[in-house]
């Protein structure tokens, strides 16, 4: 067996899809992106496309060895995206060849179901009570919210309030048997970050995610010696190494994109290195369905999935949702606010290819919003 092509498709709203086929006509789909950087990302996998075509698809370390170390220059975003999407391609063609779920591959399933949450409110989050609303009575026992808009080094009380009376109304709506994730975006200086969890810890969110940005992750022991809120981070460290120096932090919840940082591979081995510091796995996944199945086959392979992330209605699909590309959508259908094992070989979804080439054809140049301040300054979005 040997790789005959990779092919790229940029798909609506912000996505990279990946085939990856064989000589034997075996198909393995990957999403390979960094959002509103998917051209340089399909870039990056064409480039490494020199080295796998006409490779062994099943030697899946070995190529992620050689894909993230054999070009000298290593890590970042976009490297270890196009890794990630092309290893879960090859972890796809692994299981479909031998007839099973990927995660029947890490070990074997340690739960039969995978509790999961959906975003509410956009980028500035307004009208969130209504929207935890409709997610509770859609059957969802979890959400996530923005916690602020653009923030200043330091905000006045009103801006803190305002932040706190959001979260108040979506706890109202959601009540104690159910769970509100707070995420601040790294959107606030660390003095902020522990300002808003202190006044935040009455309302006891599940998790605060992502209270700084990652380059000052050195700081994240002290958001977490700070409050009894859990902290959740990870979204934007896309290595093992990267990890290394956040888990001893006093961090609760892990937080890897199975698009980001190297794929199944890599996370898998995150997953079992956040398990060693009493950390929880939580993938971060606002992307499409290749994505999304991904992850699931690590949540069902290892014991610390707390929960997962789903894209489905977030703000930002526009033109295309989670479900659009699957030829069955069944397999993410959820009750109880949970999503069944998946049980089919490889990823345990079947892409539309049709659906998948026509939205090629239109393809997108999605950006990510540039804030500023009032004073004209840069924000954090």
């Amino acid at each position: 067996m040997k790789i005959a092509s990779l092919t790229t498709y940029l798909i609506e709203p912000r996505w990279l899809f990946l085939r990856v086929e064989t000589d034997d006509g075996l198909v393995g789909w990957g999403e390979p992106v960094v959002e509103g950087r998917a051209h340089t990302v399909a870039a990056a996998v064409d480039e490494l496309s020199d080295y796998l075509i006409g490779a062994d698809p099943r030697r899946i370390e070995d190529h992620w060895q050689v894909l993230t170390k054999g070009g000298f220059y290593r890590g970042g975003p976009v490297l270890s995206s196009a890794v990630a999407g092309i290893d879960q391609a090859l972890w796809d063609i692994r299981g479909k060849a031998l007839g099973v779920p990927v995660h029947e591959l890490l070990g074997g399933a340690v739960r039969d179901r995978m509790r999961i949450y959906c975003w509410i409110g956009g980028d500035e989050p307004t009208a969130v009570a209504e929207e935890a609303a409709r997610q509770v009575e859609a059957g969802l026992t979890a959400i996530k919210m923005n916690g602020t808009g653009r923030m200043r080094h330091l905000e006045t009380t009103a801006q803190v309030s305002a932040v706190v009376d959001r979260v108040a109304a979506v706890r109202e709506v959601m009540g104690p048997d159910r769970d509100v994730a707070v995420d601040f975006h790294g959107r606030v200086s660390p003095a902020m970050a522990r300002v808003l969890c202190r006044e935040l810890e009455p309302l006891q969110p599940m998790f605060v995610e992502e209270p700084l940005v990652p380059e000052l992750s050195a700081d994240l022991r002290r958001i977490c010696d700070s409050t009894t809120i859990p902290i959740a981070t990870g979204e934007r460290l896309f290595s093992r190494w990267d990890f290394r120096d956040v888990l001893p932090a006093g961090i609760a919840v892990a937080q890897p994109d199975l698009s980001h940082a190297g794929g199944i591979s890599e996370c898998r081995r995150i997953a079992a290195m956040a398990e060693a510091y009493g950390v929880g796995l939580a993938p971060h996944c606002p992307l499409g369905p290749v994505a999304l199945a991904a992850s699931l086959q690590v949540d069902f392979a290892s014991p610390n999935a707390l929960i997962q992330e789903t894209s489905l209605g977030i703000h930002y699909n526009q033109g295309s949702d989670l479900l659009d590309y699957l030829a069955d959508a069944s397999v993410f259908e959820f009750a109880d606010g949970h999503v069944e094992r998946l049980t089919a070989p490889g990823l345990g979804v079947q892409i539309d290819e049709q659906a998948v080439r026509k939205a090629a054809e239109v393809g997108h140049r999605w950006r990510s919003p540039i804030w500023r301040h009032e004073d004209g300054g840069f924000a954090e979005w």
